[in-house]
Parts: C-alpha cells; sequence; structure tokens
C-alpha cells in the first residue's frame, strides 16, 4: 500500500509538537543542577566566611591569653626585684635595680596596652560572627526555599515528560517505519527539530532560503524534501 506522504508529513508535524516540548523539558532539567550547585556554592562561601571569622577569633583569643601570661611573669618579675631592693648594699646597685624595675614595669604597661588592643579586636570581631550566625541562618532558610523550588520544578518536568512520553507513543504507530527512522536520526542532530516550516522561501530551522523549484517538489508530495542546508524536512503551510 503507497504511503500518503500528505497524510505521514501531518503526522510528523504533531509528533514535532510533541518532540519540541520534550526537547525545551530536557534542557531545562538538565540545567537544574548546575542551578543547584550555583546555590550551594553561594551558601558555602558565606559559610567558609563565617568559619574565617570564628578562626580569627580564636587566634585573637590565644594572642590575648598569651599576652596575660606574659603580663603575669612580668609583674611576678617585679615583686621579685622590688623584694630584692632592701638587701642591696650599695646605691649603685640599687639604682640599677631601680633601673631594672622601671624597664620591667614599661613593658608590662606595654603588653597591658596589647592585651586591650586585642580585647578590643575580639570584641569587634565576635559581635560580626554573631550578626554573620544570624544572617547565615536566612541564607539557609533561603537556599531551601530556593533548592525545593527547583526539585519541585524537576518533578513537575518529570510528570509532563511522562505525559509526553505516552503521547509521543500514541503518535508514532500512524508514521511509516522508514520515515520515522529519517525523522528521529534528524532529530537527534538537530537539537530537537526535525521538520521545519518554509516561511517566506526560508528554512524554519536555519533560516537559509529555500528555492522555490525546491518548494514545488515539497508541494508535490512525492517524496521527502530536506533542507539543503540543516538537512531538516521540510514542510508547507496550505
Amino acid at each position: 500500500m503507497p504511503v500518503d506522504l500528505k497524510t505521514q508529513l501531518g503526522s510528523l508535524i504533531k509528533l514535532q509538537t510533541i518532540d519540541s516540548e520534550i526537547h525545551v523539558l530536557n534542557t531545562e532539567k538538565s540545567a537544574k543542577p548546575q542551578e543547584i550547585k550555583a546555590l550551594q556554592d553561594i551558601f558555602e562561601s558565606k559559610k567558609q566566611h563565617l568559619n574565617e571569622l570564628e578562626k580569627q577569633l580564636l587566634d585573637l583569643q590565644k594572642q590575648r591569653k598569651d599576652k596575660e601570661l606574659e603580663l603575669a611573669s612580668k609583674d611576678e618579675n617585679v615583686k621579685k626585684l622590688q623584694g630584692q631592693l632592701f638587701s642591696l648594699k650599695t646605691n649603685k646597685e640599687y639604682s640599677t635595680m631601680l633601673q631594672q624595675i622601671q624597664d620591667a614595669k614599661a613593658d608590662s604597661s606595654l603588653i597591658e596596652d596589647k592585651v586591650l588592643q586585642l580585647f578590643e579586636q575580639a570584641d569587634k570581631i565576635r559581635l560580626e560572627v554573631d550578626r554573620e550566625k544570624l544572617h547565615l541562618k536566612e541564607e539557609e532558610k533561603s537556599f531551601n526555599a530556593e533548592k525545593a523550588k527547583v526539585d519541585n520544578r524537576v518533578k513537575e518536568i518529570d510528570d509532563r515528560l511522562a505525559q509526553l512520553e505516552a503521547q509521543r507513543k500514541q503518535a508514532i504507530p500512524d508514521i511509516d517505519q522508514k520515515i520515522l527512522s529519517q525523522y528521529d536520526r534528524i532529530l537527534k542532530n538537530r537539537d530537537g527539530l526535525a521538520i521545519a516550516l518554509v516561511k517566506n522561501d526560508s528554512c524554519g530551522g536555519c533560516n537559509m532560503l529555500v528555492p522555490a523549484q525546491v518548494i514545488n517538489l515539497i508541494k508535490m508530495y512525492e517524496r521527502i524534501i530536506t533542507c539543503e542546508t540543516c538537512n531538516r524536512m521540510l514542510y508547507v503551510e496550505e
């Protein structure tokens, strides 16, 4: 039984409508993991910033503790030197000891200033850490909400793809197997578009000129006519 090519092209056009939506949805779905990764990367960078602040705070606290121990040691040394003053026998020894005490007290004063400076720096970082923790909680909520939107969209896409695949199975029995094989091959190699409308003397797939004699061949419906540039099947609206 001869193939009614005009009817076959009509069936292909309907199939292309289904396949075009499948292609768009699959393209969108394939981009979703990268969307989630981008959201995750932004969130992780903010977590990393908080971790760095907490490390700075710990470092400042350690430095302050070391300086406090150094200060305690200096103070102890001053007391020790002061206790030795009364055992000295000459004015020279006494003057030398007083100078040592004065130098030690000067050192202690510098250390006290450093301890105060470290305390103020730690307080500033601590406030920033507290702010970042609150901010990060909000960021986590936002991240989870955005991720849920993406996950929900993927589910919507999967549901719609299942419907489209069912429609496709219903559509393909009406198409000649040889023509369907040609269509599927082009579909795979041409970004989900296998059959294109000729409009204004141009191929709807690649926008290249379709000569008048080729358009006449399409209208004769004697064989499948393909674009000389992109190799897509061509049809015209009548």
